[in-house]
């Protein structure tokens, strides 16, 4: 099993933005700028956007480039001590996804994660070739998103093996699954990435105990996240577990889908970041009574965040 000690030098914590809208539809950077300076103030260890939970597949392509700029320059006065952001790129061609991370780096990205394009029926081979292709350009570490569940298209294991050796700046994944799934993919690569898990958190602690160097959850409670990750680390692992069982219903609660988590997981964001009101981009998955009534029952110890 890959030990996380030795994953290179991206890990901990770094919550996916969520795209935040003005009334008017458009997005807004205040809010954006607002969010970025409270999850650093978290103490979360970096930052993500461009991925499902920005809603890459509700904004444009200049859209999505001014939100990873934006959230790179909002961090760089944020923080004394740069905090690294991965950005994710979502073009659907070849070409597309160059560009944005070439855009990306030269706005200061630390990594990038590239995500499949929209075709199901694309065998293993097709999609070798077209993140070779895009990594064998990139000026930075490249990572990919293997997310099936959630994109509904991916690689096996011994597909990211192969892609790995035929392109080694290809060393990391964003590996959504379960602890089993992420064990196995460990000891099948043999560290040859530095793993990363996603799924909002439900998984963390089983994750850092086999083989992920961090996790890209949510924003709404990514604080507390950040802190059960540095408690693991410190191997306070009684108070680690302790931490992870009291926000973990709060975590399945959000992470029904994706659809789920952009309705209560936005919402409680910019309830802790102070945004007074949410505005969906349609079409959106509208909040129920009940779930909102469940929602503030399981973060009702949460505060402010970064406060």
């Amino acid at each position: 099993m890959a030990d996380p000690q030795g994953q290179g030098p991206f890990r901990g914590i770094y919550p996916m933005l969520y795209a935040l809208f003005a009334a008017d539809g458009s997005l807004d950077r205040g809010a954006n700028d607002a969010q970025v300076e409270a999850c650093i103030a978290g103490g979360v260890h970096g930052l993500a956007v461009g991925g499902l939970a920005s809603e890459c597949n509700k904004l444009t392509v200049e859209e999505r480039r001014d939100h990873a700029r934006w959230t790179l320059e909002a961090a760089a006065k944020a923080a004394s001590d740069r905090v690294p952001v991965s950005v994710t790129v979502s073009d659907n061609t070849v070409g597309g996804q160059i560009e944005s991370v070439k855009r990306a780096a030269e706005a200061g990205a630390a990594w990038a994660v590239l995500q499949p394009p929209p075709v199901k029926s694309a065998s293993e081979e097709e999609l070798i070739r077209f993140f070779g292709a895009v990594a064998d350009a990139s000026p930075i570490p490249i990572g990919i998103q293997n997310a099936p569940e959630y994109i509904g298209i991916g690689l096996s294991n011994a597909g990211l093996i192969e892609l790995n050796r035929r392109h080694p700046t290809i060393s990391i994944l964003k590996a959504e699954g379960t602890g089993l799934y992420i064990g196995r993919l460990a000891e099948e690569s043999g560290g040859a990435f530095t793993l990363f898990n996603g799924r909002n958190g439900i998984e963390l602690l089983d994750s850092l105990r086999h083989g992920c160097a961090g996790l890209i959850p949510g924003v709404e409670a990514c604080d507390v996240e950040s802190r059960i990750y540095d408690l693991h680390m410190a191997g306070r692992a009684d108070d680690a577990d302790r931490a992870f069982r009291e926000i973990l219903p709060l975590l399945h609660f959000l992470m029904h889908t994706i659809d789920h988590l952009l309705c209560y997981g936005k919402r409680l964001a910019a309830r802790r970041i102070g945004l007074s009101e949410v505005h969906d981009r349609g079409p959106a998955q509208a909040p129920h009574p009940v779930g909102m009534a469940i929602l503030d029952h399981w973060s009702r110890d949460l505060g402010r965040l970064g406060q």
